[in-house]
């Protein structure tokens, strides 16, 4: 998603608000809440076992257990929630020809660093890199080589874009830079 001109390309870059991590955090946070509901209620009902005194044994360690992992859940759901409220890794790239200058920007999470905010001369492009990994999890990132400063990712990890449509946003956006595109 973006808009395009002759001379300013902008490239919006959604973050942590998509629908799985969503999904993910709400599962998880039910899912904990049940082990921690499971895991108390057979800790406070080993009082109501007191007449079975064999019964009793084999109830607490595993209450305690369950309660463990619920609360280890409910942490685990409180980050992913947070991480969404915060939309961490949303931004934006934006390449202007006409000022011959790239910028781009993302936002972290909390704290002194949390606008990330990178800026640099179009000329100072040295190529746009394809790096390709296939296998179980196949893997297609589109980096930006910066001379002097290394690559930058353009794209997320987890994006699962095909292979025609990482080659023609390659494509386009190095015909907006004119620089080569690079295949690893």
């Amino acid at each position: 998603m973006g808009w395009r001109s002759e001379r300013i390309w902008i490239e919006l870059i959604t973050g942590s608000r998509k629908t799985s991590n969503f999904c993910w955090a709400l599962i998880l946070f039910l899912g904990s809440l049940g082990f921690l509901l499971v895991g108390t209620s057979s800790y406070l009902g080993r009082n109501l076992l007191s007449l079975f005194p064999s019964q009793q044994i084999l109830f607490f360690p595993q209450g305690i257990v369950m309660s463990f992992y619920g609360i280890a859940g409910l942490f685990i759901s409180s980050y992913l929630w947070c991480t969404i409220s915060w939309n961490v890794g949303s931004g934006y790239d934006r390449f202007d020809r006409k000022e011959g200058i790239v910028c781009i920007f993302r936002w972290g999470f909390p704290g002194k660093n949390r606008r990330i905010f990178f800026r640099f001369l179009m000329k100072d492009i040295q190529s746009i890199r394809i790096e390709v990994k296939e296998g179980i999890y196949t893997r297609r990132v589109l980096y930006m080589e910066i001379r002097g400063q290394g690559v930058i990712p353009l794209t997320r990890t987890d994006e699962n874009l095909t292979p025609r449509e990482i080659e023609q946003k390659a494509a386009e956006l190095a015909y907006f830079l004119r620089v080569p595109i690079e295949v690893f």
